[in-house]
Protein backbone atom coordinates (compact mmCIF):
# COMPACT_ATOMS: atom_id res chain seq x y z
CA UNK A 1 0.00 0.00 0.00
CA UNK A 2 1.06 3.61 -0.69
CA UNK A 3 1.12 5.71 2.23
CA UNK A 4 -1.36 8.81 1.36
CA UNK A 5 -3.45 6.77 -0.98
CA UNK A 6 -6.67 6.92 0.04
CA UNK A 7 -7.37 6.22 3.61
CA UNK A 8 -3.91 4.95 3.98
CA UNK A 9 -2.82 8.02 5.99
CA UNK A 10 -0.18 6.92 8.39
CA UNK A 11 1.99 9.50 5.97
CA UNK A 12 0.10 12.16 8.08
CA UNK A 13 1.45 11.13 11.21
CA UNK A 14 5.41 11.75 10.68
CA UNK A 15 6.74 15.23 11.33
CA UNK A 16 9.86 15.03 9.18
CA UNK A 17 12.25 12.49 7.16
CA UNK A 18 14.93 12.18 9.75
CA UNK A 19 12.18 11.10 12.42
CA UNK A 20 10.57 8.66 10.42
CA UNK A 21 11.66 5.50 11.78
CA UNK A 22 11.44 6.16 15.15
CA UNK A 23 7.89 7.37 15.27
CA UNK A 24 6.14 5.12 13.33
CA UNK A 25 5.35 2.55 15.94
CA UNK A 26 4.09 5.33 18.45
CA UNK A 27 2.30 7.33 16.36
CA UNK A 28 1.09 5.58 12.99
CA UNK A 29 -0.09 2.32 14.59
CA UNK A 30 -2.17 4.62 17.14
CA UNK A 31 -4.65 6.55 14.34
CA UNK A 32 -4.44 3.57 11.89
CA UNK A 33 -7.11 1.98 13.66
CA UNK A 34 -9.60 4.71 13.79
CA UNK A 35 -8.92 5.20 9.80
CA UNK A 36 -10.17 1.94 9.39
CA UNK A 37 -13.90 2.43 10.37
CA UNK A 38 -13.50 5.12 7.48
CA UNK A 39 -11.99 2.05 4.86
CA UNK A 40 -15.17 0.05 5.88
CA UNK A 41 -17.43 2.38 5.41
CA UNK A 42 -16.53 3.72 2.11
CA UNK A 43 -15.70 -0.32 1.29
CA UNK A 44 -17.88 0.44 -2.25
CA UNK A 45 -15.91 3.24 -3.05
CA UNK A 46 -12.73 1.39 -3.29
CA UNK A 47 -10.79 -1.36 -4.99
CA UNK A 48 -10.49 -5.03 -3.63
CA UNK A 49 -6.70 -4.05 -3.22
CA UNK A 50 -7.11 -1.37 -1.13
CA UNK A 51 -9.24 -3.66 1.15
CA UNK A 52 -6.56 -6.00 1.49
CA UNK A 53 -4.24 -3.75 2.57
CA UNK A 54 -6.38 -2.33 5.12
CA UNK A 55 -6.87 -5.74 6.53
CA UNK A 56 -2.70 -5.62 6.64
CA UNK A 57 -2.70 -2.46 8.69
CA UNK A 58 -5.38 -4.25 11.42
CA UNK A 59 -2.80 -6.65 11.58
CA UNK A 60 -0.02 -4.80 12.18
CA UNK A 61 -1.67 -2.43 14.91
CA UNK A 62 -3.12 -5.61 16.59
CA UNK A 63 -2.51 -9.15 14.97
CA UNK A 64 -5.53 -10.50 17.18
CA UNK A 65 -8.00 -8.38 15.45
CA UNK A 66 -6.08 -9.30 11.84
CA UNK A 67 -9.46 -10.94 9.26
CA UNK A 68 -8.61 -14.55 8.60
CA UNK A 69 -7.96 -14.74 4.62
CA UNK A 70 -10.55 -16.47 2.34
CA UNK A 71 -9.69 -19.84 1.38
CA UNK A 72 -6.71 -19.86 -1.49
CA UNK A 73 -6.63 -16.22 -1.14
CA UNK A 74 -3.25 -15.20 -2.22
CA UNK A 75 -1.28 -14.10 0.73
CA UNK A 76 2.00 -12.76 -1.16
CA UNK A 77 0.57 -9.30 -1.50
CA UNK A 78 0.46 -8.89 2.38
CA UNK A 79 3.80 -10.11 2.69
CA UNK A 80 4.95 -7.19 0.42
CA UNK A 81 2.78 -4.60 2.11
CA UNK A 82 3.86 -5.61 5.82
CA UNK A 83 7.49 -5.61 4.74
CA UNK A 84 7.82 -2.07 2.68
CA UNK A 85 5.36 -0.45 5.07
CA UNK A 86 8.07 1.73 6.74
CA UNK A 87 10.09 2.26 3.39
CA UNK A 88 6.95 3.70 1.74
CA UNK A 89 6.48 6.20 4.40
CA UNK A 90 9.53 7.82 4.14
CA UNK A 91 9.17 10.00 0.75
CA UNK A 92 5.72 11.42 2.11
CA UNK A 93 7.37 13.57 4.98
CA UNK A 94 6.29 16.87 5.58
CA UNK A 95 6.15 19.96 8.17
CA UNK A 96 3.57 20.33 10.46
CA UNK A 97 3.49 23.91 9.22
CA UNK A 98 2.28 22.79 5.83
CA UNK A 99 -1.57 22.29 5.98
CA UNK A 100 -2.04 25.61 8.07
CA UNK A 101 0.13 27.73 5.28
CA UNK A 102 -1.77 25.85 2.48
CA UNK A 103 -4.82 27.58 4.47
CA UNK A 104 -3.32 30.49 5.27
CA UNK A 105 -3.24 30.53 1.23
CA UNK A 106 -6.71 30.12 0.97
CA UNK A 107 -7.59 33.02 2.78
CA UNK A 108 -5.26 35.42 1.10
CA UNK A 109 -6.51 34.20 -2.45
CA UNK A 110 -9.99 34.77 -1.54
CA UNK A 111 -9.28 38.33 0.22
CA UNK A 112 -7.14 39.57 -2.73
CA UNK A 113 -9.78 38.97 -4.88
CA UNK A 114 -12.43 40.40 -3.64
CA UNK A 115 -10.88 43.81 -2.46
CA UNK A 116 -11.82 45.86 -5.42
CA UNK A 117 -15.17 45.05 -5.25
CA UNK A 118 -15.93 46.25 -2.20
CA UNK A 119 -13.10 49.35 -2.70
CA UNK A 120 -15.23 50.08 -6.33
CA UNK A 121 -18.13 51.54 -3.88
CA UNK A 122 -15.82 54.34 -2.62
CA UNK A 123 -13.79 54.37 -5.59
CA UNK A 124 -17.25 55.53 -7.89
CA UNK A 125 -17.72 58.56 -5.28
CA UNK A 126 -14.04 59.98 -5.67
CA UNK A 127 -13.67 59.38 -9.31
CA UNK A 128 -17.34 60.58 -10.07
CA UNK A 129 -17.99 57.14 -12.16
CA UNK A 130 -20.72 54.94 -11.98
CA UNK A 131 -20.33 51.31 -10.77
CA UNK A 132 -21.22 49.82 -14.03
CA UNK A 133 -18.23 51.44 -16.11
CA UNK A 134 -16.09 50.73 -13.18
CA UNK A 135 -16.43 47.30 -12.17
CA UNK A 136 -15.88 46.24 -15.62
CA UNK A 137 -11.59 46.84 -14.55
CA UNK A 138 -11.70 43.97 -12.93
CA UNK A 139 -12.97 41.86 -15.32
CA UNK A 140 -9.07 41.20 -16.41
CA UNK A 141 -8.33 39.88 -13.29
CA UNK A 142 -10.72 37.44 -13.19
CA UNK A 143 -9.86 36.03 -16.79
CA UNK A 144 -6.72 35.87 -15.62
CA UNK A 145 -7.85 34.29 -12.41
CA UNK A 146 -8.70 31.26 -14.24
CA UNK A 147 -6.66 31.02 -17.34
CA UNK A 148 -3.61 31.47 -15.18
CA UNK A 149 -4.54 27.91 -13.21
CA UNK A 150 -3.36 25.67 -16.40
CA UNK A 151 0.52 26.79 -16.59
CA UNK A 152 0.44 26.79 -12.50
CA UNK A 153 -0.83 23.25 -12.42
CA UNK A 154 1.61 21.90 -15.30
CA UNK A 155 4.24 23.74 -13.25
CA UNK A 156 3.56 22.03 -9.81
CA UNK A 157 3.19 18.67 -11.58
CA UNK A 158 6.62 19.08 -13.44
CA UNK A 159 8.44 21.17 -11.66
CA UNK A 160 7.51 21.94 -7.63
CA UNK A 161 4.05 22.45 -5.96
CA UNK A 162 6.54 23.83 -2.93
CA UNK A 163 8.28 26.30 -5.04
CA UNK A 164 4.81 27.40 -6.66
CA UNK A 165 2.89 28.27 -3.40
CA UNK A 166 5.97 30.45 -2.57
CA UNK A 167 5.66 32.43 -6.33
CA UNK A 168 1.67 32.84 -5.00
CA UNK A 169 3.00 34.48 -1.85
CA UNK A 170 5.05 36.53 -3.02
CA UNK A 171 3.29 37.59 -6.33
CA UNK A 172 -0.02 38.33 -4.71
CA UNK A 173 1.92 40.94 -2.32
CA UNK A 174 4.00 42.77 -4.88
CA UNK A 175 0.88 43.28 -7.60
CA UNK A 176 -1.32 44.12 -4.85
CA UNK A 177 1.13 46.63 -3.61
CA UNK A 178 1.46 48.07 -7.14
CA UNK A 179 -2.50 48.40 -7.44
CA UNK A 180 -2.36 50.67 -4.48
CA UNK A 181 -0.10 53.36 -7.18
CA UNK A 182 -2.73 53.27 -9.62
CA UNK A 183 -3.71 56.75 -10.99
CA UNK A 184 -6.09 56.17 -14.34
CA UNK A 185 -8.42 53.25 -14.68
CA UNK A 186 -6.25 51.36 -17.20
CA UNK A 187 -3.79 51.22 -14.54
CA UNK A 188 -5.92 50.17 -11.62
CA UNK A 189 -7.37 47.42 -14.67
CA UNK A 190 -3.53 46.25 -15.22
CA UNK A 191 -2.59 45.77 -11.49
CA UNK A 192 -5.68 44.10 -10.81
CA UNK A 193 -4.88 41.79 -14.24
CA UNK A 194 -1.63 41.14 -12.53
CA UNK A 195 -2.89 40.26 -8.97
CA UNK A 196 -5.26 37.48 -10.48
CA UNK A 197 -2.24 36.33 -12.35
CA UNK A 198 -0.38 35.46 -9.29
CA UNK A 199 -3.65 34.05 -7.24
CA UNK A 200 -4.45 31.59 -10.42
CA UNK A 201 -1.53 29.55 -8.45
CA UNK A 202 -3.82 28.86 -5.52
CA UNK A 203 -6.51 26.07 -6.60
CA UNK A 204 -4.71 24.05 -8.42
CA UNK A 205 -1.29 23.69 -6.41
CA UNK A 206 -2.98 24.39 -3.03
CA UNK A 207 -5.28 22.06 -3.31
CA UNK A 208 -3.14 18.96 -4.92
CA UNK A 209 -1.20 19.32 -1.73
CA UNK A 210 -3.98 19.25 0.61
CA UNK A 211 -5.54 15.95 -1.30
CA UNK A 212 -2.53 14.01 -1.37
CA UNK A 213 -2.41 12.37 2.04
CA UNK A 214 -5.00 12.95 4.29
CA UNK A 215 -7.23 10.35 5.53
CA UNK A 216 -10.43 11.85 5.92
CA UNK A 217 -10.37 13.82 2.99
CA UNK A 218 -13.72 15.96 3.33
CA UNK A 219 -12.64 17.20 6.83
CA UNK A 220 -9.42 18.72 5.84
CA UNK A 221 -11.13 20.43 2.20
CA UNK A 222 -14.00 21.73 4.83
CA UNK A 223 -11.13 23.73 6.97
CA UNK A 224 -9.99 24.54 4.29
CA UNK A 225 -13.01 26.65 2.51
CA UNK A 226 -13.35 27.92 5.52
CA UNK A 227 -10.13 29.59 5.70
CA UNK A 228 -11.15 30.43 2.01
CA UNK A 229 -14.61 31.53 3.40
CA UNK A 230 -12.93 33.76 5.76
CA UNK A 231 -10.70 35.23 3.10
CA UNK A 232 -14.13 36.75 1.48
CA UNK A 233 -15.25 38.34 4.65
CA UNK A 234 -11.83 39.54 5.66
CA UNK A 235 -11.78 41.62 2.40
CA UNK A 236 -15.40 43.45 3.09
CA UNK A 237 -14.80 44.39 6.01
CA UNK A 238 -10.78 45.26 5.86
CA UNK A 239 -10.96 46.65 2.68
CA UNK A 240 -14.07 48.83 4.25
CA UNK A 241 -11.95 49.63 7.33
CA UNK A 242 -9.22 50.89 5.45
CA UNK A 243 -10.68 52.70 3.01
CA UNK A 244 -12.81 54.36 5.88
CA UNK A 245 -9.70 55.54 8.18
CA UNK A 246 -6.63 55.90 5.36
CA UNK A 247 -8.20 56.21 1.91
CA UNK A 248 -8.53 53.16 -0.64
CA UNK A 249 -4.98 53.05 -1.69
CA UNK A 250 -4.61 51.55 1.94
CA UNK A 251 -7.06 48.11 0.81
CA UNK A 252 -4.47 47.52 -1.43
CA UNK A 253 -0.71 48.09 0.61
CA UNK A 254 -1.99 46.66 4.04
CA UNK A 255 -3.25 43.37 2.20
CA UNK A 256 -0.35 43.51 -0.24
CA UNK A 257 2.50 43.56 2.71
CA UNK A 258 0.78 40.70 4.72
CA UNK A 259 1.14 38.78 1.91
CA UNK A 260 4.80 39.40 1.54
CA UNK A 261 5.33 38.18 5.28
CA UNK A 262 3.60 35.11 4.99
CA UNK A 263 5.71 34.33 1.92
CA UNK A 264 8.32 34.59 3.81
CA UNK A 265 7.46 32.76 6.83
CA UNK A 266 6.48 29.86 4.48
CA UNK A 267 10.13 29.64 3.25
CA UNK A 268 11.31 29.68 6.81
CA UNK A 269 9.11 27.46 8.60
CA UNK A 270 7.96 24.99 5.64
CA UNK A 271 10.06 22.03 4.58
CA UNK A 272 9.86 21.39 0.83
CA UNK A 273 8.81 17.89 0.87
CA UNK A 274 9.96 17.01 -3.06
CA UNK A 275 8.88 16.55 -6.10
CA UNK A 276 5.30 14.45 -6.91
CA UNK A 277 5.45 10.64 -7.20
CA UNK A 278 4.68 9.03 -10.39
CA UNK A 279 3.10 5.46 -10.39
CA UNK A 280 -0.28 5.49 -11.67
CA UNK A 281 -0.80 4.02 -15.13
CA UNK A 282 -3.75 6.37 -16.11
CA UNK A 283 -5.79 9.62 -14.97
CA UNK A 284 -8.65 7.59 -13.05
CA UNK A 285 -8.02 6.48 -9.46
CA UNK A 286 -10.12 3.49 -9.04
CA UNK A 287 -12.68 3.94 -11.82
CA UNK A 288 -12.55 2.96 -15.80
CA UNK A 289 -11.90 5.55 -18.08
CA UNK A 290 -15.78 5.48 -19.58
CA UNK A 291 -16.56 6.32 -16.44
CA UNK A 292 -14.05 8.75 -15.39
CA UNK A 293 -14.93 10.49 -18.58
CA UNK A 294 -18.38 10.81 -17.49
CA UNK A 295 -17.60 12.50 -14.25
CA UNK A 296 -15.53 14.72 -15.75
CA UNK A 297 -17.88 15.88 -18.01
CA UNK A 298 -20.46 16.12 -15.00
CA UNK A 299 -17.40 17.74 -13.10
CA UNK A 300 -16.81 20.55 -15.50
CA UNK A 301 -20.81 21.52 -15.62
CA UNK A 302 -21.42 21.72 -12.35
CA UNK A 303 -18.39 24.03 -11.78
CA UNK A 304 -19.08 26.57 -14.82
CA UNK A 305 -22.91 26.64 -13.01
CA UNK A 306 -21.47 26.78 -9.42
CA UNK A 307 -18.10 29.46 -10.42
CA UNK A 308 -20.93 31.96 -12.26
CA UNK A 309 -23.06 31.67 -9.15
CA UNK A 310 -20.27 31.90 -6.77
CA UNK A 311 -18.56 34.65 -8.28
CA UNK A 312 -21.71 36.75 -9.12
CA UNK A 313 -22.99 36.59 -6.15
CA UNK A 314 -19.27 37.64 -4.01
CA UNK A 315 -18.37 40.14 -6.30
CA UNK A 316 -21.92 41.90 -6.30
CA UNK A 317 -23.28 41.57 -2.79
CA UNK A 318 -21.19 44.92 -1.64
CA UNK A 319 -23.36 46.94 -3.87
CA UNK A 320 -26.57 44.82 -3.14
CA UNK A 321 -26.21 45.51 0.54
CA UNK A 322 -25.25 49.16 -0.64
CA UNK A 323 -28.46 49.27 -2.24
CA UNK A 324 -31.10 46.83 -0.43
CA UNK A 325 -29.52 47.56 3.48
CA UNK A 326 -29.69 51.57 3.06
CA UNK A 327 -31.82 51.55 6.36
CA UNK A 328 -29.32 49.47 8.73
CA UNK A 329 -25.99 51.11 7.12
CA UNK A 330 -24.62 53.45 5.11
CA UNK A 331 -20.98 53.59 5.29
CA UNK A 332 -18.32 51.53 4.16
CA UNK A 333 -17.46 49.99 7.34
CA UNK A 334 -20.96 49.24 8.11
CA UNK A 335 -21.43 47.54 4.58
CA UNK A 336 -18.46 45.74 4.83
CA UNK A 337 -18.90 44.17 8.45
CA UNK A 338 -22.80 42.84 7.10
CA UNK A 339 -21.11 41.57 4.01
CA UNK A 340 -18.24 39.79 6.45
CA UNK A 341 -20.70 38.88 8.92
CA UNK A 342 -23.13 36.85 6.20
CA UNK A 343 -19.38 35.46 4.58
CA UNK A 344 -18.16 34.44 8.00
CA UNK A 345 -21.44 32.54 9.29
CA UNK A 346 -21.85 30.71 5.45
CA UNK A 347 -17.91 29.61 5.83
CA UNK A 348 -19.26 26.98 8.02
CA UNK A 349 -21.09 25.26 5.64
CA UNK A 350 -17.89 24.29 4.15
CA UNK A 351 -17.09 22.51 7.18
CA UNK A 352 -20.28 20.83 8.13
CA UNK A 353 -20.16 19.54 3.96
CA UNK A 354 -16.71 18.35 4.62
CA UNK A 355 -17.80 15.95 7.31
CA UNK A 356 -20.88 14.79 4.82
CA UNK A 357 -18.22 14.27 2.30
CA UNK A 358 -16.66 11.46 4.73
CA UNK A 359 -20.27 9.80 5.49
CA UNK A 360 -22.17 10.09 2.35
CA UNK A 361 -22.23 9.36 -1.53
CA UNK A 362 -21.41 12.66 -3.70
CA UNK A 363 -24.02 12.28 -5.73
CA UNK A 364 -26.50 12.64 -2.99
CA UNK A 365 -24.41 15.74 -1.92
CA UNK A 366 -24.56 17.10 -5.44
CA UNK A 367 -28.54 17.20 -5.61
CA UNK A 368 -28.97 18.49 -2.09
CA UNK A 369 -27.07 21.46 -2.34
CA UNK A 370 -28.72 22.42 -5.86
CA UNK A 371 -32.31 21.62 -4.65
CA UNK A 372 -31.85 23.95 -2.08
CA UNK A 373 -29.85 26.60 -4.11
CA UNK A 374 -32.56 27.37 -7.11
CA UNK A 375 -35.64 28.61 -4.03
CA UNK A 376 -33.12 30.76 -2.17
CA UNK A 377 -31.57 32.70 -4.93
CA UNK A 378 -34.95 33.17 -6.80
CA UNK A 379 -36.24 34.32 -3.51
CA UNK A 380 -33.49 36.69 -3.25
CA UNK A 381 -34.62 38.45 -6.00
CA UNK A 382 -37.08 40.62 -4.44
CA UNK A 383 -35.99 41.41 -0.83
CA UNK A 384 -34.90 44.25 1.02
CA UNK A 385 -33.89 45.04 4.25
CA UNK A 386 -33.69 42.39 6.92
CA UNK A 387 -35.52 40.24 4.97
CA UNK A 388 -32.41 40.87 2.45
CA UNK A 389 -30.40 40.34 4.98
CA UNK A 390 -31.78 36.76 6.26
CA UNK A 391 -31.95 35.76 2.30
CA UNK A 392 -28.72 36.29 1.59
CA UNK A 393 -27.16 34.56 4.58
CA UNK A 394 -29.19 31.35 3.89
CA UNK A 395 -28.07 31.62 0.37
CA UNK A 396 -24.56 32.20 1.37
CA UNK A 397 -24.65 28.56 2.97
CA UNK A 398 -25.85 26.66 0.14
CA UNK A 399 -23.26 28.26 -2.45
CA UNK A 400 -20.42 27.96 0.17
CA UNK A 401 -21.60 24.16 0.95
CA UNK A 402 -21.60 23.19 -2.45
CA UNK A 403 -17.71 24.46 -2.95
CA UNK A 404 -15.80 21.04 -1.79
CA UNK A 405 -18.07 18.75 -3.44
CA UNK A 406 -15.35 19.75 -6.86
CA UNK A 407 -12.83 19.18 -4.92
CA UNK A 408 -13.96 16.04 -3.60
CA UNK A 409 -14.57 14.50 -6.72
CA UNK A 410 -11.08 15.71 -7.91
CA UNK A 411 -9.51 14.11 -4.62
CA UNK A 412 -11.42 10.67 -4.51
CA UNK A 413 -10.81 9.58 -7.99
CA UNK A 414 -7.92 11.72 -9.50
CA UNK A 415 -4.67 10.24 -9.30
CA UNK A 416 -1.88 12.10 -7.70
CA UNK A 417 0.31 13.00 -9.77
CA UNK A 418 -2.69 14.38 -12.00
CA UNK A 419 -4.42 15.89 -9.56
CA UNK A 420 -2.81 19.63 -10.15
CA UNK A 421 -3.34 19.56 -13.95
CA UNK A 422 -7.28 17.84 -13.24
CA UNK A 423 -7.63 21.00 -11.03
CA UNK A 424 -6.14 23.75 -12.78
CA UNK A 425 -8.39 22.30 -15.71
CA UNK A 426 -11.64 22.76 -13.12
CA UNK A 427 -10.44 25.92 -11.67
CA UNK A 428 -10.01 27.56 -15.93
CA UNK A 429 -13.56 26.79 -16.05
CA UNK A 430 -14.98 27.46 -12.64
CA UNK A 431 -12.84 30.99 -12.84
CA UNK A 432 -12.45 31.28 -16.34
CA UNK A 433 -16.08 30.92 -16.92
CA UNK A 434 -17.09 32.31 -14.11
CA UNK A 435 -15.87 35.90 -14.79
CA UNK A 436 -18.85 36.16 -17.45
CA UNK A 437 -20.08 37.46 -13.98
CA UNK A 438 -18.59 40.88 -13.72
CA UNK A 439 -19.93 41.75 -17.20
CA UNK A 440 -23.41 40.21 -16.76
CA UNK A 441 -23.83 42.02 -13.44
CA UNK A 442 -22.24 45.33 -14.83
CA UNK A 443 -25.00 44.75 -17.67
CA UNK A 444 -28.04 43.77 -15.65
CA UNK A 445 -27.53 46.23 -13.20
CA UNK A 446 -28.59 49.13 -15.74
CA UNK A 447 -31.32 46.91 -16.86
CA UNK A 448 -35.05 47.99 -15.08
CA UNK A 449 -34.81 45.04 -12.70
CA UNK A 450 -31.38 45.68 -11.60
CA UNK A 451 -29.98 42.65 -8.96
CA UNK A 452 -33.28 41.20 -9.49
CA UNK A 453 -32.40 39.84 -12.82
CA UNK A 454 -29.28 38.98 -11.61
CA UNK A 455 -30.88 36.83 -8.89
CA UNK A 456 -33.14 34.98 -11.21
CA UNK A 457 -30.19 34.19 -13.77
CA UNK A 458 -28.59 32.70 -11.17
CA UNK A 459 -31.27 30.19 -10.18
CA UNK A 460 -31.67 28.92 -13.89
CA UNK A 461 -27.86 28.19 -13.31
CA UNK A 462 -28.47 26.37 -9.73
CA UNK A 463 -31.07 24.31 -12.19
CA UNK A 464 -28.48 23.10 -14.92
CA UNK A 465 -26.15 22.37 -11.74
CA UNK A 466 -29.04 19.75 -10.42
CA UNK A 467 -29.62 18.45 -13.93
CA UNK A 468 -25.61 17.60 -14.43
CA UNK A 469 -26.11 16.28 -10.90
CA UNK A 470 -28.68 14.07 -11.18
CA UNK A 471 -26.26 11.99 -13.63
CA UNK A 472 -23.10 11.42 -11.40
CA UNK A 473 -22.51 7.84 -11.06
CA UNK A 474 -23.70 6.29 -7.98
CA UNK A 475 -22.03 4.78 -4.94
CA UNK A 476 -22.89 1.46 -5.86
CA UNK A 477 -22.24 1.57 -9.42
CA UNK A 478 -18.58 2.94 -8.79
CA UNK A 479 -18.08 0.22 -6.85
CA UNK A 480 -19.19 -2.64 -9.49
CA UNK A 481 -16.77 -0.54 -11.69
CA UNK A 482 -13.46 0.23 -9.51
CA UNK A 483 -10.74 -1.15 -11.04
CA UNK A 484 -6.71 -0.76 -9.77
CA UNK A 485 -4.88 2.49 -10.20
Amino acid sequence: MQAGEGAGVAADFVGNEAAAEARVSVEILVAVDQELVDLRREALDRPLRQRLAAQELQALVDPAHAPALPAGEDQSGYASHAANFTVKLRPVTKSRFLVPFINLGHLLDHLVMLVFPTVVVALGREWGRPYSELLPLALGGFIAFGAFAIPAGWLADHWSRYKMMAVFFFGIGASLFVTGFAQTPWQLAAGLTLVGMFAAIYHPVGIAMLVAAPGRMGRALGWNGLWGNLGLAAAAIVSGALMDLFGWRAAFFIPGLGAIAAGAAFLALVADPGPVRRTSKSIGLHVDTRTMARIFAILLIATACGGIIFNSTTVSMPKVFDERLRDLTQTNLGIGALVALVYTLAAFAQVAMGALIDRFELRRLMIGVALVQIPLLALAANLQGWAMLGAALAMMLAVFGQIPLNDAIVGRYCADEYRARVLAVRYVVSLGVASVAVPMIALLHRTEGGFRNVFLVLAALAAGMLAASLFFPSRRALGRQAVPA
